[in-house]
């Protein structure tokens, strides 16, 4: 499906959004990536969800990518004999491994590894971080908390630990039975919750065994701390703003969000800006103008994607969530103000000859009326260098793997086109110029920069580039079948 901007948009399947009727509506509306939420629903519930969406892509031709968004190990606090206490500022507060029901002044959470971690001094946040507790005393089943923010807790309550590396797995018992089915039903992406290490990332890789790529989500201090190591052993990243805003101050979120985009953008891996930025459509067919300069900020910043959570999922008005998020992108991409600055934030790369190949196209393409960049891909990567030059025209992506087509549907610009296996650059051409005035990026009077690895079939072998005519001589001249 063409679309009238680069930055993708990724909606999150939810009750609201959970037949086929409304998923083509959002597709059509500009949903390019369908999120499901490992954290709801059973796994006969996902593999409706994923049976529809193929059945969408069918139906509209598309290349439709599919996330699964893993739990992640959740820590909580147990249950209150009253359900709900309220703990004032300044008073004390126990926290340990006891299952009796909890009261005013201590509560069960269940979790030793935590205990087993804390100092004196660290700080515990509970409830999205409106409650804060700062450690007195522990030991390895107890920690003694002065309260320093009160409020109401509850029965369940998440509690984050931002001043600790916790000796926890990323995947939990149920990370691993969602992965395992996920990835044998056939989803595109992983994404991986509560990231603090790159050996999280490794054991997961390990398990998907390829048949899914892996998307980190950056939402604890400590995986900022430990980015580009976690990047390096990751397909794409996901700013996760909701954790990341408990765990760390709120004003330390945005400029980290720059420096992660950036620095993804630098080495060609996806990135995705996500949480609570169109919040307020859960419930009201209109944003607020801070939330569409939010999207906007993360559209200026050069992100791959845009996600809705609630919104898509459970919202109101998704369609009209995922339609304002597509007429903001149009907008801000048609800023000559967003060229420059993307420009502007440009990394060289040139290490490589695919380098250089997908950078020259990129200077062609600026300097003469080319209309398109055609790529053909195998593994997915000339795309994504490709998308890394951020060029100001639109990258057809060819492959053979549908596979390929799919996890490309998340990278910025890449409108994916299947084309069959090719031996000869020649035949590459000519499906490179069908592709483009099929999509509707080229006429007949028009050119276009094509690109391919001769030989063919081989990841990562980009040595070549043409800029071909779309007249029809050319078409008629080669049989690519």
């Amino acid at each position: 499906m063409k679309r009238s901007r680069n930055v993708k948009i990724v909606a999150t399947l939810g009750p609201a959004s959970d037949t086929v009727e409304m998923i083509e509506k959002l597709h059509v509306a500009g949903a390019d990536v369908f999120r499901l939420n490992m954290s709801h629903g059973s796994h006969e519930e996902i593999r409706e969800k994923h049976r529809m969406i193929r059945e969408v892509e069918e139906k509209t031709g598309s290349a439709i990518a599919i996330l699964a968004d893993l739990q992640g190990p959740k820590l909580r606090v147990g249950v209150f004999a009253n359900g709900e206490e309220e703990l004032e500022s300044g008073a004390m507060f126990r926290l340990d491994l006891d299952p009796a029901e909890g009261d005013v002044t201590r509560v069960c959470l269940p979790h030793p590894e935590i205990f087993a971690a804390l100092d004196a001094g660290a700080s515990l946040l509970v409830n999205d971080g409106k409650i804060r507790l700062k450690v007195k005393s522990c030991g390895a089943d107890f920690a003694d908390c002065q309260v320093v923010t009160g409020g109401a807790i509850s029965n369940r309550k998440g509690v984050n630990v931002p001043d600790v590396v916790l000796p926890l797995a990323a995947l939990s018992e149920k990370d691993r039975a969602d992965l395992e089915f996920v990835c044998d039903l056939g989803v595109d992406w992983l994404g991986l919750s509560f990231v603090q290490r790159p050996e999280d990332v490794n054991e997961a890789r390990e398990l998907a065994g390829g048949r899914a790529a892996i998307l980190s989500k950056i939402e604890k201090p400590s995986a900022v701390e430990r980015f580009n190591d976690i990047l390096e052993v990751s397909d794409g990243i996901m700013v996760a703003r909701g954790d990341l805003g408990v765990e760390l101050p709120v004003q330390a979120v945005p400029p980290i969000q720059k420096r992660l985009v950036r620095r993804c953008r630098a080495v060609g891996k996806p990135v995705i800006v996500a949480t609570q930025m169109l919040e307020s459509m859960i419930e009201s067919p209109m944003p607020t103008r801070a939330e569409v300069s939010d999207v906007a900020t993360a559209i200026y910043e050069g992100a791959d994607a845009v996600m809705l959570s609630a919104e898509s999922a459970a919202g109101s008005y998704p369609v009209e969530a995922v339609t304002t998020m597509d007429s903001v992108a149009i907008e801000v991409e048609n800023d000559p103000t967003y060229t420059q600055i993307i420009e502007a934030s440009r990394t060289a790369g040139r290490a490589t000859v695919a380098d250089a190949i997908v950078a020259a196209a990129r200077e062609i393409a600026e300097t003469t009326d080319v209309k398109a960049i055609c790529c053909f891909t195998q593994s997915g990567k000339t795309a994504l260098l490709t998308a890394r030059e951020r060029p100001r025209v639109p990258i057809i992506a060819l492959t053979p793997l549908r596979r390929t087509a799919r996890r490309l549907a998340l990278s910025w610009g890449c409108t994916c086109v299947m084309t069959g296996e090719l031996d000869r650059f020649k035949k590459a051409v000519v499906s490179a110029v069908r592709a483009a005035r099929e999509v509707g990026f080229a006429t007949e009077k028009d050119f276009v920069v094509v690109t391919a690895g001769v030989p063919f079939n081989v990841p990562g072998s980009t040595n070549i580039l043409r800029v071909a005519p779309c007249d029809e001589r050319l078409i008629s001249a080669t049989d690519p079948e």
